[in-house]
């Protein structure tokens, strides 16, 4: 069963959902597929997410919906320079976290202000693949990583320090390497691919309203404010991706992705937030965050051409979390979830995708320090994302 090229094409219509409201700080899913189209290729797109994040404090007060909507871009071109060789560049926000807790009564809020994180990453890809033959394809390069951030810390969950971070952008480097496998007459193609850890060391600005004692840090003259500036180390994790297709009937396509990432080893300890921490439990120093868990993800679905313009994709997906209890920044465990997408092809050489995803989030309980501070239950979110693709 040969396939044409705007069959190939059925699976990305459950793309621009495919990875969401995930495990750790999980976004883009890091996906490759652009690079692996056969021919030359372009590609952008969009996901939006909103999902719904509600709880209770460790008191037993109402904590309404603190995750806030957010969106994130990618975009990527492959070249087929020659018969043996390909050329690509991937972009992508791989990372990321947007939260604001309300500043109803809770433990998360001083009254004026709640809790809050935004986290940016940005990454650009370079990849070199070698064909030497029509079935395998082996591939590397170098990848390109951005990271900022805005943290603030209110309430009685933080000994109401005030405590807040800036992390400045700050650019680090990291490589990534895989093969692929394909079979064109049966649209079998499979790509296993594995993804560095990147390590940021970028510049913090850290304040508080709590004045430390004498010798742990320069006080303002007002005695009240306390700011330091220094060097915050994080690393982002190292990853790998398995994806699969085949055909398995006319005009049909199954597919599969299994992706895991290296979370339990990434840990965020600012300097001060650690401080502030040793004096309301001394020998304890917190981390702002950190995972006890890895992340494994899966999502399996078909995809069918119904006509020369039109073809579909459902899916289901199964994400695991990072580990239960988890940071106050993210209070949730993974998910289940269901997808469709629809792809609409005026020509044959150009697509419009559009999908939608629906996200049963997992139960959790959020800590901070070590200690239990709320439970989250009962949550979900939906994702929606449109893509335009191009072969020239």
């Amino acid at each position: 069963m040969r396939l044409n090229h705007l069959s190939y094409a059925i699976l990305l219509t459950a793309l621009p959902t495919a990875s969401l409201f995930a495990a750790g700080l999980d976004r883009s899913g890091q996906s490759i597929s652009a690079f692996l189209q056969p021919g030359n290729y372009a590609e952008a797109g969009i996901t939006v997410i909103d999902p719904d994040v509600k709880g209770k404090d460790i008191v037993g007060r109402h904590v309404s919906d603190m995750a806030e909507d957010y969106y994130f871009p990618s975009a990527a071109i492959k070249v087929q320079a020659t018969d043996k060789v390909s050329l690509g560049l991937i972009y992508d926000q791989p990372y990321g976290a947007d939260a604001v807790y309300p500043t109803q009564d809770s433990v998360f809020t001083d009254g004026v202000e709640g809790t809050s994180v935004d986290v940016n990453t940005q990454n650009l890809t370079a990849l070199i693949g070698y064909q030497p033959n029509k079935n395998w394809n082996v591939y590397a390069g170098p990848v390109w990583q951005t990271v900022e951030a805005d943290i603030k810390l209110r309430g009685a969950t933080y000994g109401d320090t005030g405590y807040e971070i800036v992390v400045k952008e700050k650019e680090a480097y990291g490589w990534i390497a895989g093969a692929a496998y394909q079979i064109p007459e049966i649209a079998l193609k499979a790509s296993l691919t594995y993804r560095s850890e990147i390590s940021h060391k970028a510049t913090a600005v850290q304040s508080s309203n709590i004045a430390l004692p004498p010798g742990l840090l320069p006080q303002l003259p007002n005695g009240l404010a306390n700011t330091r500036t220094d060097q915050v180390d994080a690393t982002t994790p190292q990853s790998v991706n398995l994806d699969f297709q085949t055909g398995v009937a006319a005009n049909t396509l199954a597919f599969a992705n299994l992706r895991w990432v290296h979370w339990s080893q990434f840990a965020v300890k600012p300097s001060l937030l650690g401080d502030l921490s040793t004096i309301r439990n001394p020998g304890v120093r917190q981390n702002l965050i950190d995972y006890k868990d890895d992340q494994w993800s899966a999502n399996i679905g078909l995809g069918h051409k119904f006509n020369e313009q039109w073809s579909g994709s459902a899916l289901v997906g199964y994400d695991s979390g990072a580990g239960n209890p988890v940071t106050t920044l993210g209070p949730t465990e993974g998910y289940w979830s269901a997808g469709l997408g629809a792809q609409f092809s005026p020509a044959a050489n150009y697509f419009v995708q559009a999908g939608v995803r629906y996200m049963w989030l997992g139960d959790a309980k959020a800590q901070t320090g070590g200690n239990i501070v709320g439970s989250f239950e009962d949550n979900n979110a939906w994702a929606y994302g449109m893509k335009i693709g191009y072969r020239f």
